[in-house]
């Protein structure tokens, strides 16, 4: 059976498979144990990231659409990282370790010995297949039913199936056998129909044949490709469910293959996003992770990256050369060549050129921070301005102020960090520095050059610079001198 084309797991506003379409999947095992030695890292490979969540992540987003009654992840290699990772990702998930690595057999006993007795259907998958989607295994599992099959396989037509085991169907198109590419004569190697690894079985099917695998093969390990040959000899029903999109059956072993599954993800998002009436002007330079959410009407310029659950809200203007991540961009918004993280921009405000965003940032409605401009822990009241050459730091700012050029709120002693508070409607002078804890009164003026080290009550006027004094003459004496010190030292020559 093959399968119509699979929505792409980025699609906006797409929604799990209905769970009333799969009932009785006892559960889903998901092989997460392997070493990923190809990707040199000391990361674990499945902690990798694609689309902004990890390899794991994904598959278990997958496996969670079709609501099994028990979700059970295999780990082994990096266990310390990958436990972790999974008790976040899916609390309800079960644990189980396969101690040692004795192939793809052994790795599913050793996830059904965490279970109970089980009935129904049990889906296996594994962690480093990202593009698979909880719709694919839908399906996957839809057709099983409806052949009536003991085991079926997802499968796909490749171009190049080298490596790859092959697929071979009956007159009937059920699934004679799979054949590893090592073990192909000429004529096996030219079928196209690869196999996957992923599998849906009857749960007695499943329990029967692992406890009859044996490691009688050249690298003496228990393979579960076995059981669908075990399954077949007892007179089952062993099918094959094909789909369209090759990208869903390929896994990640390198980097190399990292990078060529991000594009392809990348290339898929951003369309979705164009169709759902999102403007991105250049989409080979536009990055956005599977978890951003665009309204209709943004408009992404070229080098803008979106990562994270960054949200931006209808008519808002992103880039070129932006980078937001984890934050929230009202309606109308700009913000242009600067980076963000954990910050909001409300409706109306504008950010940019070559400000930075840190942790904490709130910028009210209709504000705006402008050029070489820094924030961190700063709430921006609506219609405030802080325009260029500032820093902004531990800061409530109230609506309505000006902020003038060269501004510095002096947070940190050296040992803590202290508020700054600056009331609605105050103005603060250029190249002020407000020395925390600071507060500067509703309507209160700082002269400019002002350092301020005491509250500013409402309304009055601080100026708190030396006063200045003119020296006559000075400069040309100064010059004098200085013509007379070079001649003194030409003549000692």
């Amino acid at each position: 059976m093959t399968a119509a084309p699979t929505p792409d797991p980025t699609t906006p506003g797409a929604t799990p498979p209905d769970p009333s379409a799969s009932p009785g999947v006892s559960a889903v095992v998901v092989l997460a144990a392997g070493g990923g030695t190809r990707m040199k890292s000391a990361r674990s490979k499945l902690l990798h990231e694609l689309g902004g969540r990890s390899l794991l992540s994904h598959a278990l987003r997958a496996a969670g659409d079709v609501r099994p009654r028990h979700l059970v992840v295999v780990v082994g290699h990096a266990r310390d990282q990958v436990e972790p990772h999974v008790a976040e990702l899916a609390p309800q998930a079960l644990i189980a370790v396969q101690q040692e690595q004795l192939g793809t057999g052994h790795a599913v006993q050793c996830g059904l010995r965490v279970l109970p007795a089980l009935d129904g259907e049990v889906l296996v998958t594994y962690g480093d297949v990202p593009m698979l989607t909880g719709d694919t295994l839908a399906q996957l599992l839809a057709a099983h039913r409806a052949e009536g099959n003991a085991v079926t396989v997802l499968t796909a037509d490749v171009p190049d199936p080298t490596g790859y085991g092959r697929v071979l169907r009956g007159a009937g198109g059920d699934v004679e056998r799979i054949v590893e590419h090592r073990d192909a004569d000429e004529a096996t190697r030219a079928v196209t129909e690869i196999n996957s690894g992923i599998y849906v079985f009857s749960a007695a099917t499943l329990t029967r044949g692992l406890g009859r695998l044996r490691a009688d093969n050249a690298q003496g390990e228990l393979y579960l490709t076995d059981v669908l040959g075990l399954a077949r000899g007892d007179g089952e029903r062993v099918g094959a469910f094909r789909t369209d999109d090759l990208w869903q059956t390929e896994g990640v072993n390198d980097r190399v293959q990292l990078a060529r599954m991000n594009a392809e993800l990348n290339r898929r998002t951003v369309e979705r996003w164009m169709r759902e009436g999102v403007t991105v002007v250049d989409p080979a330079t536009t990055w956005v992770d599977a978890d951003v959410t665009l309204a209709r009407d943004v408009v992404l310029h070229p080098g803008t990256i979106l990562a994270g659950a960054t949200t931006v809200a209808e008519g808002a203007e992103i880039g070129p050369d932006t980078r937001l991540r984890d934050c929230e961009v009202g309606a109308g918004a700009s913000v242009v060549r600067s980076e963000a993280q954990l910050a909001v921009v409300g409706e109306g405000a504008v950010v940019g050129p070559w400000s930075y965003l840190r942790p904490g940032t709130e910028l009210g409605r209709r504000g705006k921070i402008g050029a070489f401009v820094e924030t961190k822990k700063a709430r921006i009241g609506d219609g405030s301005k802080v325009p260029h050459l500032s820093y902004v730091g531990d800061a409530t700012i109230g609506t309505g102020v000006n902020v003038g050029a060269g501004t510095i709120t002096a947070n940190y002693d050296g040992v803590d960090k202290f508020p700054t508070v600056v009331a609605d409607g105050a103005f603060i002078g250029s190249g002020s520095v407000l020395v925390a804890p600071a507060q500067v009164g509703e309507g209160a003026f700082v002269a400019a050059g002002s350092t301020v080290t005491e509250p500013v009550p409402a309304g009055d006027l601080a100026v708190a610079r030396g006063r200045q004094r003119n020296v006559e003459g000075w400069a040309e004496r100064r010059r004098a001198s200085r013509a007379a010190a070079r001649e003194d030292t030409t003549a000692a020559q």
